[in-house]
């Protein structure tokens, strides 16, 4: 395969994805992969493509892309999952005690609302936008079981990474059609989470001046008479 270089960093990912599939085969799509989910920066959206692009022109077969790319996913979320093991959630308690506005407590909410909805948020969040790398981190900090996860992991990863190769597959230079809506889906996700966090930050932050202010007028000195 051959890509026409125009110096953004996107093609250069592209050109490197090419040929880490065309010096080690599907494994390279693997590897590539797992790199994406170590560092979320990196769009599956364009690498799992390239692997069915790949496969359609008999560089291997859409199996081995479907197989390596899957198996990279699960690999590179269970490296977070470790993490998360071994950051664990005595360490994250200590890390909210320090930061202004987050408090333990909130650990803990989060850690109780993960095991009740654990299941849901690995298998679906595995098809959202960087969340599907971040997920396995809070399920490693619970210390979900293993075979669970990697379960999970397997089912939501392979309907992502199916999307996205048999478009590379099937619409050959044209995937970029449905690079689109996940880009859009993207945005969105982005929107949602800069949106959570500052409606979580006016809300902290607005009890923390109340309670503030709570206090200044107790110990204000009674009116004369």
């Amino acid at each position: 395969m051959a890509t026409t270089s125009d110096g953004s960093w996107l093609t250069t990912l592209m050109e490197w994805s090419v040929s880490l599939m065309d010096t080690v085969g599907p494994a390279g799509a693997g590897i590539a992969i797992a790199m994406e989910n170590l560092f979320p920066p990196l769009p599956s959206e364009v690498i799992l493509p390239m692997a069915g692009l790949a496969a359609s022109r008999g560089s291997f077969t859409l199996f081995e892309a479907l197989l390596w790319t899957t198996a990279g996913s699960v690999v590179g979320a269970f490296v977070l999952f470790g993490l998360g093991v071994a950051f664990g959630a005595d360490r994250l308690r200590w890390i909210a005690a320090r930061v202004p506005l987050l408090h333990p407590e909130d650990i803990d909410k989060t850690i109780g609302w993960f095991n009740r909805h654990g299941a849901k948020a690995v298998f679906f969040g595995r098809m959202i936008p960087i969340f599907r790398s971040l997920i396995s981190i809070p399920a490693g900090v619970v210390r979900m079981a293993w075979w669970k996860f990697g379960l999970l992991t397997t089912a939501g990863s392979l309907i992502w990474n199916s999307i996205f190769v048999l478009s590379g597959y099937f619409l050959g230079e044209q995937w970029h059609v449905v690079e689109r809506y996940a880009d859009i889906l993207q945005y969105v996700v982005i929107i949602v989470a800069v949106l959570a966090v500052g409606w979580f930050v006016v809300v902290r932050a607005r009890g923390l001046w109340n309670a503030r202010r709570g206090r200044g007028a107790a110990d204000e000195p009674p009116a004369a008479a």
